[in-house]
């Protein structure tokens, strides 16, 4: 079967997109189809729930982040013997930063860079012909992304399917299902979004519901015909992010769980070897790793075990007096002095840096983010520039005595100014990196 592609858009955030793409992927692999998911923009959770709904590692793609050799050459890999790529929009499908020759971080910047068609899931709770309105807004507002039909979601009934389907078929466009209003379809929720796949007591069950009601919904076999044949160039991985060691101690557990699945897989593909630990069992990193990396996660949930590890923290001491130790978010958190958890209770960290956060005294930090690093280590030499972003609620509430890990820029290159911490051959910062930059 040739290779085909979709993309599932919304207007906005919150309008179902992850439950109908989740449904969607285990509902056509129940099928035989051998499918697998893409989610647009900096997230960490919605590709762990792709994973476990298509039985096959999710991944990330970002237009602003990466550049589009690069999107080209991952999107492909993906691609690879699947029959069905299904690629879930961040927020908004036009939903960017204000930036030149289409990498503003939105979906709609790979409908047009890989010709791939969009399947609008509409919430037309609420409303009903206006429902038109918006799709026709929607078809006409860029005639290089092309929608390839609408799904209405959280129908009240019958009666209010018809009136917003004959209103949108009325203007062109396919309407290819309904999904009707059903609360027990919701994910849980937290402070960083969606709980993650891996916490979900029942995802399997949960899973399988979407996909029933993704079945009896949605017109699957129409869905897959408008889905459009793969015909990208060749990419590069010039832009690639290298391993930071021949042999990484990566923290991998509850605490840790932010590294993105596109960096997991070039560093394995290039030879590196990933050897994991867990701090909250109190393991220690293998002292044989050339570096160790703290990713992001929750580690501010685990602030009391994480400070009573007492063999995890004097390991990775004993670590990083030889060998580099780098932490992004969660991570760097924790190589800090101290956590203030949600309770205003402060917990002891490493110490290997000299900053303190706290996640108590919230303020939430989301964006774009251009690095350029200030000395040499893990990530890149001095003066290399890398792109990805930060998303957090913690702040720094003692800045620390340490140099600074990187100097910041916004997404559209504005100076935010040091960033993070580096002393010795440890570095941290709640930057989280995706790529090279240009």
């Amino acid at each position: 079967m040739t290779t085909r592609a979709i993309i599932i858009g919304a207007p906005r955030s919150g309008s179902g997109k992850t439950s109908v793409t989740i449904g969607l992927l285990r509902a056509f692999a129940r099928r035989g189809v051998n499918v697998r998911g893409i989610k647009t923009g900096p997230d960490y959770i919605d590709p762990g729930f792709h994973a476990f709904a298509a039985g096959s590692a999710g991944l990330n793609l970002d237009s602003w982040a990466m550049q589009p050799d690069l999107l080209r050459y991952l999107f492909l890999e993906q691609a690879a013997g699947a029959d069905l790529v299904i690629i879930e929009s961040a927020m908004g499908l036009f939903d960017g930063i204000p930036v030149a020759e289409h990498r503003s971080g939105s979906a709609a910047d790979l409908a047009r860079l890989f010709g791939i068609p969009v399947l609008l899931v509409l919430d037309v709770s609420g409303q009903s012909q206006t429902a038109a309105a918006i799709a026709h807004g929607f078809a006409h507002y860029d005639p290089a992304v092309r929608m390839g039909a609408v799904v209405l979601n959280r129908a009240g009934s019958e009666r209010h399917r018809t009136l917003c389907s004959e209103a949108i078929e009325n203007i062109g466009l396919p309407v290819v299902g309904c999904v009707l209003r059903d609360p027990s379809l919701f994910l849980p929720e937290r402070h960083l979004g969606l709980v993650q796949a891996s916490e979900h007591s029942e995802i399997d069950a949960h899973i399988e519901r979407l996909a029933d009601t993704m079945e009896k919904s949605i017109d699957l076999d129409v869905l897959l015909s408008l889905a459009t044949p793969v015909e990208v160039p060749s990419g590069s991985l010039e832009a690639a992010i290298a391993p930071p060691g021949q042999r990484i101690a990566l923290a991998e557990d509850a605490a840790f769980t932010f590294l993105y699945p596109h960096l997991k897989s070039h560093w394995r593909a290039v030879g590196a070897e990933i050897v994991p630990f867990s701090p909250l069992a109190d393991q220690a990193p293998d002292e044989t790793c050339d570096v160790c990396w703290l990713p992001g996660g929750y580690p501010e949930l685990h602030a009391g075990t994480l400070a009573d590890a007492a063999n995890f923290k004097a390991g990775l001491a004993r670590f990083a007096a030889k060998k580099p130790v780098h932490g992004e978010c969660g991570g760097y958190m924790v190589l800090g002095e101290a956590l203030e958890d949600a309770d205003g209770v402060t917990h002891a960290m490493t110490g290997l840096l000299s900053h303190a956060t706290s996640f108590a005294k919230r303020k939430m930090n989301l964006g774009y983010r251009q690095a350029t690093i200030t000395v040499d280590g893990p990530l890149g030499k001095a003066g290399e520039v890398l792109r990805g972003h930060e998303f957090h609620y913690a702040r720094v509430t003692d800045p620390g005595r340490d140099e600074p890990f990187a100097e910041i820029a916004d997404g559209q290159g504005r100076v935010l100014g040091p960033s993070g911490g580096r002393r010795g051959p440890v570095s941290g910062s709640f930057f989280h990196a995706i790529a090279k930059g240009t």
